[in-house]
């Protein structure tokens, strides 16, 4: 009996506008506007629904100058989910981007890696640019969600569901963790912060917020690898995924993408 088939939605709920010299050490000799949208993703199938990080509010967006297109609450209620009755929330990682809007799933049980919450709990967050990506209260979140029963902490490689893996890959988290989903074109990697954008592994180019360099570029072969192909690769903040991948619905386009299935084009690089 194989694993199981999901359906898998990338939901964007917010921009910001930045340069390409931004996003990459050392920059980019094809300096110019290369902004970065902010997702939040659900796979559905086998009667389940999971959600892979769950961005942040508007109070963080103005904190951070980011600016909110649609709210994450609103996304998903688009594709007919209630964030009320989710069971199952993957955290990437637990920067501010991936894990706030802590009131949305007061029934989840929140799935995790044990060295992303030893890192943002320790003695890396003495430092002020490693804890920068962090915001306090996302993290105190977690620390009450773990007295409440509601944290699982995940392997270095972990099976969620049949069909759904987890890969701890580091980099620019210490406990980064990528998501690995079975559909009907095979398997394919949530990559989040792995790859923020396809430039990043089909140039191997770093992003600039880092805690570890070689994990990171390990963390590209082992997203290539996972993935079997670069056209079942998923970055984490790529504009370009909301013009490659069919629109969910007619009136979604550029705001909810269905990545499980093919790409129309190919993504620059």
């Amino acid at each position: 009996m194989g694993a199981e088939i999901y359906r898998i939605y990338a939901i964007k709920y917010a921009h910001h506008h930045r340069m390409a010299r931004d996003n990459f050490i050392g920059g980019d000799i094809h300096d110019g506007p290369m902004p970065i949208d902010y997702f939040v993703w659900v796979i559905q199938g086998a009667g389940r629904t999971i959600v892979v990080d769950t961005g942040f509010d508007r109070a963080m967006a103005e904190k951070r100058g980011r600016a909110i297109v649609r709210s994450v609450e609103q996304g998903l209620t688009r594709i007919g989910v209630d964030p009320a009755e989710v069971e199952d929330v993957v955290l990437t990682h637990l920067h501010y981007d991936h894990a706030g809007n802590h009131h949305l799933f007061p029934k989840a049980r929140f799935h995790v890696q044990e060295r992303e919450m030893a890192f943002c709990t320790g003695r890396c967050m003495c430092h002020a640019g490693l804890r920068h990506p962090f915001a306090a209260e996302d993290v105190k979140a977690m620390v009450d969600r773990l007295f409440e029963d509601r944290v699982r902490f995940r392997e270095t490689t972990d099976t969620l569901y049949p069909g759904i893996t987890l890969h701890r890959v580091g980099g620019h988290s210490d406990g980064l963790q990528i998501v690995r989903v079975n559909t009907e074109r095979g398997w394919v990697v949530l990559a989040s912060d792995a790859a923020h954008f396809f430039a990043n592994i089909g140039r191997e180019l770093a992003y600039p917020v880092v805690y570890n360099l070689g994990d990171m570029f390990e963390g590209y072969r082992t997203v290539r690898r996972l993935a079997g192909s670069e056209d079942r690769i998923v970055p984490g903040h790529d504009p370009q995924v909301l013009a490659i991948y069919p629109p969910a619905f007619d009136d979604a386009v550029g705001w909810i993408a269905r990545v499980d299935l093919p790409p129309t084009t190919s993504p620059t690089y």
